[in-house]
Parts: C-alpha cells; structure tokens; sequence
C-alpha cells in the first residue's frame, strides 16, 4: 500500500513537471520558428496567417524530438527537489531500495514511451506534411524545386522525369523512359498533366508516345491513357517531409521501394530504426535522472542538478550526429540508431553504482 502511494506522488509530480517543462520549451521553440518564418512574410500568398498556421503545425514535431530532454529535465527536478527537503531520504528510510525506484519510475515512463511512439508515428508526420505543404502552395513553390531538371524517379525499368509537382497527387510535365530487360530504350511517354486515381494507376492527359521498333520510331498522340507505376502521392511526400519526421511504416515502405530499385537505402534505414528505438530514450532519461536524488542537498543546489540535466540533454539531442558518422562509415542503420541509446544507459548505470558505493 505504501509503495503504491508512493508511486502515485512521484508520477503526479513527474507528470506535472513535465507538463511545465514541455509547455515552456515548445513556446520558446514557436517563437524562434515564428522569428525565422518572418523572413519569407509576403512571399506569394504566404502572409500572417500562413505563418501562424505553419508554427501551429509545427508543434507536435518539436515535441516529439524535445520529449526526452523534457522527461529528464522534470525528473531530474522531482527528484533533486524531494532529495533537497530529505523527502527521498525519508522514503528510502521507510525501504524503498534502488531496485524499487527503478520499477517505479519505469512504470510512469511508460506513459511517456507510448505517448512518444504515438505522436512520433501519428501526429507529427501527417501536422509536418501539412505544415511543409501548406508552406510550398502558399509560396507558389514547387516540391523538389531544388533540381532544375525538375524530379527524377526510377521504377522497375522505367525512368520518370516530373517538371512540377505542386501536390503530390497532380504531376504536370512528365516524361518516361521505359527501357527493356536489356536496358535499351524501348518507349518515351510525354505527358502535360498526369491525375494519380489510387491503387499505382495515373491518368495522363495530352500524350505523346514514341516507340522504338525496328522498323524505326512510331509516334502516337493521345488525349487521355492510363499508366500503372510504383510512383505513388507517398513517394512524393517524402521530398517535403525529412526522414528522421516521417513515421515508422512510410521510412519502411520507402526503403522497399529503394531497394526494390537498388537504390542506396542507409539513410531512410537509420531514420526507421531510430523511430523505433526512439520512445526508449524517454525510460533512459528517467534512468539517468535517478542517481542525482541519492545526491544530498549539500552536493549541489537543486538549480545545479537541473542545469547538468539540461547540459545531457542537449548532448542527447546532438546524437544525430551518431547517425550521421554511421552513414558516413557505412555502419549497420541498428548500432547507429541504438548505440547512442545504449551509451546513456549505461551512463545512468555507471552513476547508480557510484552514487551507491559512496
């Protein structure tokens, strides 16, 4: 019954905490989002409203990418408080071992990973392809305006070339080339405007064929044909939408259709296992704010724990860069996506095993 008590006033301070610390960073970073969208103000029809929407929309992105710096943040605060006011110490001299704390703070970060997982996979992939693509028409702009030969897809034999993509279920300016087992120029489609039905199937409208036979080429003008391609309105988001802020399952499809065209697929790898391993880090933070409340108060102020929690946190959020050097080195996408992970847990259990020592 006491343990249980126990944990219930430690997950309501925890969560209140987070809450807090949660709602203090996301304000901090829609302002800076704001101040940054405020250069591109008046660009086509990208006005006030536009920016205050796209920052909106925005949010549950940076929440996501903030929840374990947050977790330990609040967490560290919790326990550094009720180490301050000999709290903890009261609770550890009523028997609360290590091993307990450990149990307890596992089951309130729980709610913390499933709360990471579905805001990872759900909300904040479909609010980041709304914010991008609210951005791009407002701006008049175009996905993938980057290359000036406009995009370029490859399909089984086939290679796409799109001149605009202004959504990603209306492309205008296509070309492909469809080549044979052999790789030789079969047939180049060109069409002014191609209307995506479902199910791989596209519309093309105002079309123009060439065959390549060996009697010489064979032109054929249409206005309407029908044309089956893995090329599909999720592929195309991708463009608009970085890896490491798609959900689990898209990264998952995409890589099929890489490798399916032998394409490289490390990045997109990584970032799907990183989703994955993801949600874990919020119980890793936890771990690793548990050693600071076996500090006494004479160790440190609470205001100097918090600050050496934030200065992890930060060292947390740069782990991308762990990535970045595993792609780099062609390291299996798994070790670069858990070992950054794995590295902080066994910090925390380091720190445990010294704090207790003492």
């Amino acid at each position: 019954m006491a343990a249980r008590t126990l944990s219930r006033y430690l997950a309501r301070q925890i969560y209140g905490a987070t809450a807090f610390v949660l709602l203090g960073f996301l304000a901090l970073f829609a302002f800076f989002d704001l101040i940054n969208e405020l250069g591109d103000l008046g660009v086509g029809e990208y006005h006030l409203r536009e920016v205050v929407y796209f920052v909106a929309l925005s949010v549950p992105a940076h929440a996501y990418e903030l929840f374990p710096v947050v977790v330990l943040i609040a967490t560290l605060y919790v326990l550094a408080h009720l180490a301050s006011n000999s709290e903890y110490t009261v609770m550890r001299a009523a028997g609360l071992s290590p091993l307990q704390a450990v149990r307890m703070l596992g089951r309130v970060g729980l709610v913390f990973v499933v709360a990471t997982f579905v805001v990872g996979e759900w909300v904040a992939p479909l609010t980041e392809q709304a914010a991008q693509t609210l951005k791009l028409r407002a701006k008049s702009s175009l996905i993938g305006q980057q290359m000036k030969s406009g995009l370029w897809f490859k399909d089984e034999r086939s290679f796409i070339n799109v001149r605009e993509a202004r959504q990603d279920s209306v492309l205008t300016g296509l070309s492909i080339y469809e080549f044979d087992a052999d790789y030789k120029l079969r047939q180049v489609s060109a069409a002014e405007r191609g209307e995506y039905q479902g199910a791989g199937l596209w519309r093309l409208h105002e079309v123009a064929r060439t065959e390549f036979t060996a009697e010489g080429p064979r032109v054929q003008r249409m206005a309407e044909a029908e044309w089956r391609s893995g090329l599909n309105p999720d592929l195309l988001n991708v463009l608009i939408v970085s890896p490491e802020r798609m959900s689990a399952w898209r990264l998952y499809k995409y890589t099929e259709h890489l490798a399916g065209n032998r394409q490289k697929t490390e990045r997109y790898e990584i970032a799907m296992w990183k989703k994955l391993v993801y949600p874990l880090a919020s119980l890793v933070m936890m771990a690793l704010a548990l050693p600071f409340a076996y500090m006494h108060a004479r160790a440190g102020l609470v205001g100097v724990k918090v600050f050496l929690g934030i200065m992890l946190g930060i060292f947390h959020m740069l782990n991308s860069l762990f990535s970045h050097v595993g792609l780099l080195q062609n390291w299996p996408p798994v070790a670069s996506a858990v070992v950054p992970s794995l590295g902080f847990l066994l910090a925390a259990m380091l720190m445990m095993w010294w704090v207790e020592r003492r």
